[in-house]
């Protein structure tokens, strides 16, 4: 014959099979939450413990032998040791100077004005221009042929035999006459005496030469007029 049990034992029975189930979830639950929340989150990097180097620590060594710079001099400031007298407002400073109106007083003084002195710009010598200076209606030529006419032989020059060719050079101004005679050859100064000399006389005639132009305005044009001197047998 089999015993029977008890509604109450199997109930109390139950209870410690459900009570130790649920412990076995909860203990199960509570596992499960620490491990998810000791992972890393997805995405985030942990880098590995860097190890120290030897030529990291050779790098320290060397940075711990370097000398500290000295530190800057501090500039010292210089104590002035003078004290100020301060005059209170109510004392009377008494003073030499004399204010007058009298214009009189002023006659012994020099006022000196400085003036300055213009600037001259020396016109620029052309060799060409648009429009040469002319001659009588020629050009140089001309002229040659004139000055050759016009020309004395110095009488001293034909005792000594005195021959050749002198070259002189000149500028035609924009008023016309002939300025800054220079010799450029001569046998003699004899002839080229005689030859500036006629080239002076031209100066003096109304119907001389007339002055170059460049681009419509009368300049300065350079001439060099060779001529010859020869004694005729």
């Amino acid at each position: 014959m089999t015993p029977k049990k008890s509604p109450e034992a199997d109930l109390q029975n139950k209870r410690m099979l459900f009570l130790l189930v649920g412990l076995v979830i909860a203990l199960g639950i509570t596992g499960l939450a620490f491990s998810i929340h000791s992972k890393p989150e997805a995405g985030e990097y942990t880098p590995p413990k860097r190890e120290t180097t030897e030529m990291e620590q050779i790098d320290n060594t060397r940075q711990d032998q370097m000398e500290t710079p000295p530190e800057p001099q501090k500039a010292q400031a210089q104590v002035v040791t003078d004290v100020l007298n301060i005059v209170s407002n109510d004392q009377r400073i008494e003073t030499n100077i004399v204010f007058t109106d009298d214009a009189d007083d002023f006659e012994d003084f020099d006022f000196v004005i400085e003036e300055r002195e213009e600037e001259i710009v020396e016109e620029e010598i052309f060799i060409t221009v648009e429009e040469m200076p002319t001659f009588r209606g020629g050009g140089l030529p001309e002229f040659r042929t004139w000055v050759q006419q016009n020309v004395k032989y110095p009488q001293i020059a034909l005792e000594n035999g005195i021959q050749g060719n002198v070259v002189i050079q000149f500028v035609v101004g924009p008023d016309g006459k002939m300025t800054n005679f220079k010799v450029l050859q001569s046998p003699d100064k004899t002839l080229s005496d005689a030859t500036i000399d006629v080239l002076k006389k031209a100066n003096e005639m109304k119907n001389g030469w007339k002055p170059g132009k460049q681009r419509g305005k009368p300049v300065k044009v350079s001439f060099t007029l060779p001529v010859a001197f020869k004694i005729q047998n």
